[in-house]
């Protein structure tokens, strides 16, 4: 069938990836350091790598090709996020693409990382780990300036989907699982909550994963003395918690663990 869809001049062509990043369908990749579209039915022909390009090597021309797969495209984007899972030890296994696809912000995740991913891995997961002071910096008496509090993060990353299954920083650790809001909303998190601890964190409501089968290894495979999960009181917290708790009874060890709840306006009320 004739209809509209993307031309690539490979002759202006710079290399720069941005077309490729910019394509939500996957219809243009990397080859030979050059942008190529890689599959016509992949190509909705609506453009949105045009802007993207600095040497005006893209145009809309319209020629003999096949009609747009909408259910292919999806089931790619599937086979990519899982594949990416995959890699950082987490599943999508059973899952089905919500309708009309995978949402925008998980999609330009998946773009990021599986970019960054074959430039030879993504610096985000780079491991890294930090000694810290044995004291606390605590606030001076009242009517004196405050005194900076160190940070407490003892490695990086830190995000349960970036963090790896097995890392030296694991060994022997009293494990932080918290939602990413109590650091905002708890005033002293680092001192009271962080400090001697391996800290990682994650938001079951923005994040299109489940948590327990990462966390489920990481107990597995490594020495982790304590579990502390941190959540907030909101219902979606909840599902943070739930995931240790399954993965405490799937890791086959007994690990002592407790669960904080935080208010929003940043008080303990459960512990």
């Amino acid at each position: 069938m004739k209809r509209k869809i993307v031309e690539i001049d490979e002759a202006k062509c710079n290399g720069c990836g941005l077309c490729a990043n910019a394509c939500h369908e996957g219809a243009i990749a990397m080859v030979d350091g050059k942008a190529k579209l890689v599959k016509d039915d992949y190509c909705d022909g609506m453009g949105d790598c045009l802007p993207e390009c600095p040497m005006g090597a893209i145009r809309i021309v319209e020629r003999d090709a096949a009609a747009y797969d909408e259910k292919a495209v999806q089931e790619r984007k599937m086979a990519k996020m899982r594949e990416l899972m995959k890699a950082g030890g987490m599943s999508l296994a059973g899952k089905t693409p919500p309708p009309g696809g995978l949402d925008h912000r998980s999609l330009l995740s998946s773009v990021a990382l599986a970019k960054a991913d074959g430039e030879g891995g993504c610096p985000g997961k780079a491991m890294r780990q930090f000694n810290r002071e044995s004291s606390p910096h605590l606030l001076q008496e009242a009517n004196s300036q405050l005194t900076t509090p160190n940070s407490q993060l003892s490695q990086w990353p830190c995000q349960i989907r970036l963090v790896p299954v097995k890392a030296p920083f694991f060994k022997g650790a009293k494990l932080l699982i918290a939602a990413d809001c109590t650091a905002y909303a708890y005033a002293a998190f680092h001192q009271e909550f962080m400090r001697g601890k391996v800290t990682i964190v994650g938001c079951p409501k923005l994040d299109p994963v489940d948590y327990s089968e990462k966390l489920t290894e990481i107990l597995r495979e490594n020495d982790i003395k304590s579990v502390t999960i941190v959540r907030m009181e909101v219902p979606c917290c909840g599902g943070l918690e739930m995931a240790a708790k399954k993965a405490l009874q799937e890791s086959g060890k007994f690990i002592p663990w407790q669960v904080v709840t935080l208010s929003l306006d940043g008080k303990i009320i459960d512990s």
